[in-house]
């Protein structure tokens, strides 16, 4: 399909979408920019509802940065374990507080570039942080949702989240970019869900590439 035709297609999904989802946004609790961080590295391949569960919690326990500097691993394992793949989240959260205090003044950093740096961020996380944190884009974040609409609307046909970026920001002005993660999640969540279903029923089932 020409450049031109598939940019068309992607105008008018986004076109349905914000009208299906006119509120569509960030739907994890923070209050500072690094519970942000914490908590968009937490929601790896784990729900929002869930994440949301347990930071209530944690951003009650450990307050500062500092207590996440001087927080004790094992303890802080414990802290997160029902968000899933706790031993990996719980290192790279501890050791991005200690890089943020020591080579970024304790705030974190509002660049793709340096944001990259920190442990456990990788260009999702980044995009997801840097928007919502200093309204920087520089991307379109790629979560399992975005990868599996994407493809569904034919706007990629690849499975990985740096190629399904690149082609769809290709596709959609930069002005949208923020906006289309969020309105992929809602249509993967609301109308067009993993788990088995009839896609006939799908609001955009006319877009779709394949079921």
């Amino acid at each position: 399909m020409p450049l031109d035709i598939k940019k068309e297609k992607a105008k008018k999904i986004l076109t349905t979408l914000k009208k299906l989802f006119p509120k569509a946004g960030m739907m994890l609790h923070y209050d500072n920019n690094w519970e942000l961080l914490v908590s968009v590295v937490l929601s790896a391949q784990c729900t929002d509802k869930k994440v949301n569960e347990v930071t209530e919690k944690l951003f009650k326990k450990y307050r500062t940065l500092d207590d996440y500097v001087q927080a004790d691993p094992r303890e802080f394992e414990r802290d997160i374990y029902s968000t899933g793949f706790y031993k990996n989240k719980a290192k790279n959260i501890l050791a991005a507080a200690k890089m943020l205090k020591e080579k970024f003044g304790g705030k974190v950093p509002h660049t793709m570039e340096e944001i990259l740096t920190i442990p456990g961020v990788a260009r999702k996380t980044g995009n997801v942080v840097l928007g919502n944190a200093y309204g920087v884009v520089e991307g379109i974040a790629v979560d399992t949702h975005v990868r599996r609409i994407a493809n569904i609307l034919g706007l990629t046909a690849s499975d990985n989240p740096i190629i399904i970026e690149r082609d769809l920001m290709a596709l959609i002005p930069k002005k949208d970019w923020f906006k289309t993660t969020y309105l992929f999640i809602e249509y993967g969540r609301k109308y067009c869900p993993a788990k088995r279903h009839d896609h006939a029923h799908c609001p955009l089932a006319a877009f779709h590439a394949k079921i």
